[in-house]
């Protein structure tokens, strides 16, 4: 995680409680900037972490490809957003922007045909994607249920 993003906070604060409830250990590795990848994954090791959830954050999602390619070399299984996968990591969850864009589209519509911005509702995303890297699976030796590779949206092969 990025210490310096503001938005972390709240967020590693909801990952206490789920860990919590899952009875599952959860800690902070830093990183502020991508010269500090490689020794919060020496760190991580060092503690005996077992698995990483990358989070969502500029300079994070700026350097998803060194993340991806220690997670490999580390061999730790991770997730993040749909880019982790694609970079190297396990699995990526989250929105789905092209779906997102094409919303925006919508309000763009409206706006330009008169609407008040303020009169507008507010969405939420609803369509979200799961990506598997079945490559980085094998490579650790993690077996993916079939259950859970027909609900992706994306398998990488």
């Amino acid at each position: 995680m990025n210490p310096d993003n503001p938005v972390i906070g709240p967020v590693f604060k909801a990952m206490e409680i789920t860990a919590k409830s899952l009875e599952l250990g959860l800690q902070q590795f830093a990183v502020r900037g991508p010269n500090e990848f490689e020794n919060a994954f020496s760190a991580m090791i060092k503690k005996r972490v077992e698995a990483v959830a990358i989070q969502e954050d500029g300079m994070l999602n700026a350097n998803v490809r060194t993340a991806g390619d220690l997670t490999i070399k580390k061999r730790l299984p991770s997730i993040g957003n749909v880019e982790v996968p694609q970079a190297g990591g396990l699995l990526g969850y989250g929105v789905n922007f092209p779906e997102i864009f094409r919303r925006a589209a919508h309000f763009v519509d409206k706006i330009l045909k008169g609407a008040k911005p303020a009169d507008l509702p507010v969405e939420q995303p609803t369509v979200f994607e799961l990506v598997i890297n079945m490559k980085t699976a094998k490579a650790l030796g993690i077996q993916i249920p079939q259950s859970v590779l027909l609900r992706a949206n994306r398998v990488i092969e």
